[in-house]
């Protein structure tokens, strides 16, 4: 199914975004999730090399009216590859304070939208959107193969991943910032997105996240400290 995945935005709304993470990166820090720091940047660059290098300048179908695309899309991948996959990290650790970690990016998304919609309009306005229909399938084959090797795994009997788990957290992560820009009226509201957006496109790296997760933590605690 090809739709179109769009958002209109103030500029405020970046500014915003950019002082939130820099308050989410300095919590986390305070309390020493030094992992969940450096797992975030990484997925914010590898999130723009898939938009910029992929979906714009191999594809073609990322479009940006209103900015620089360049540094737009570096600020836009910056923003939700680290807010989610340091989300995703800390919800991996279970440490007894999923709901503190999850409250802290859906406070970010939901107050920037809702301020930056009352009180943007002597900003100037970025509208930005893509087509899907270039990339679902290939989105779709790389989740089948990371949830049968878990489900391979968990046939096998060594051990017994919680495919219910992984998903909730894949799925629910998406959900949650496809639904922050629904109520704040930057996506528009067509059931597409938040629907497939949220089945596929987080989703397709959290069998690959959880198995990097339990390699790295295995000799490395959460502060950077090596284990025993």
């Amino acid at each position: 199914m090809d739709f179109t995945v769009g958002r209109t935005f103030s500029s405020l709304y970046i500014y915003l975004d950019i002082c939130w993470l820099l308050i989410f990166a300095g919590i986390l820090l305070y309390f020493k999730r030094r992992l969940a720091v450096i797992v975030g940047l990484l997925a914010g660059l590898l999130y723009f090399l898939v938009d910029y290098g992929f979906f714009f300048l191999l594809l073609g179908t990322r479009h940006v009216e209103g900015a620089n695309t360049m540094w737009f899309l570096l600020w836009l991948s910056m923003s939700y590859g680290f807010t989610n996959f340091a989300w995703i990290w800390l919800l991996f650790n279970r440490d007894k304070h999923a709901v503190e970690w999850s409250l802290l990016p859906n406070l970010g998304w939901i107050t920037i939208g809702q301020v930056s919609a009352n009180f943007g309009t002597g900003f100037s306005q970025i509208s930005i959107w893509r087509g899907t229909g270039a990339y679902h399938g290939v989105m779709a084959l790389i989740l089948c193969v990371g949830y049968l090797i878990v489900v391979i795994n968990n046939l096998k009997g060594k051990e017994t991943i919680s495919i219910l788990w992984l998903m909730a957290i894949g799925i629910g992560v998406q959900f949650a910032w496809e639904t922050s820009l629904l109520i704040s009226g930057i996506r528009p509201a067509i059931w597409q997105p938040i629907v497939i957006n949220s089945l596929i496109e987080t989703n397709l790296g959290i069998p690959y996240t959880y198995f990097i997760h339990r390699k790295i933590t295995s000799t490395w605690n959460e502060d950077l400290s090596r284990k025993a």
